[in-house]
């Protein structure tokens, strides 16, 4: 019976402070949703603009392509989500993620995930909002 009471307990603090007024309201909660990734999509780099839409590109005409492009960038210095790791392994991921793409890419799943992966690489350079022709983002 705890753990309902302290869901309870937990969703009347966040109306609350949702609304301190006191007035009922059905948009007065606020949920934050954080996705979950494996080592495989965490290995994904955060490069420069115009490098992620170019991998991007690359993944849409020969599918791992791009991916094989952007595992080097994590050789040059662009950052992943999985810091604890040395660069060589998170080098060896993309490298493995661009495999997967290319032998699966003749039954069309490895294309559509090449897809995918390229759509990750560009919303993740929006994101972290990398300058576009800079290279001097990776020593600040």
């Amino acid at each position: 019976m705890e753990p309902l009471q302290k869901n309870a307990e937990t969703a009347a603090v966040a109306l609350a402070v949702a609304d301190p007024q006191g007035a009922s309201s059905s948009s007065g909660v606020v949920v934050q949703v954080r996705e979950k990734k494996g080592p495989l999509r965490a290995a994904i780099p955060c490069m420069p603009f115009l490098v992620a839409v170019t991998c991007l590109f690359l993944n849409t005409f020969v599918p791992g392509l791009g991916t094989f492009v952007s595992a080097f960038t994590v050789l040059c210095g662009a950052r992943t989500e999985l810091p604890e790791r040395h660069v060589c392994c998170v080098f060896w991921l993309n490298i493995a993620a661009a495999l997967i793409q290319i032998l699966t890419a003749i039954v069309m799943v490895g294309w559509i995930m090449s897809i995918f992966w390229g759509m990750d690489m560009v919303i993740l350079a929006s994101e972290w909002g990398m300058p576009y022709l800079d290279p001097a983002w990776m020593w600040e």
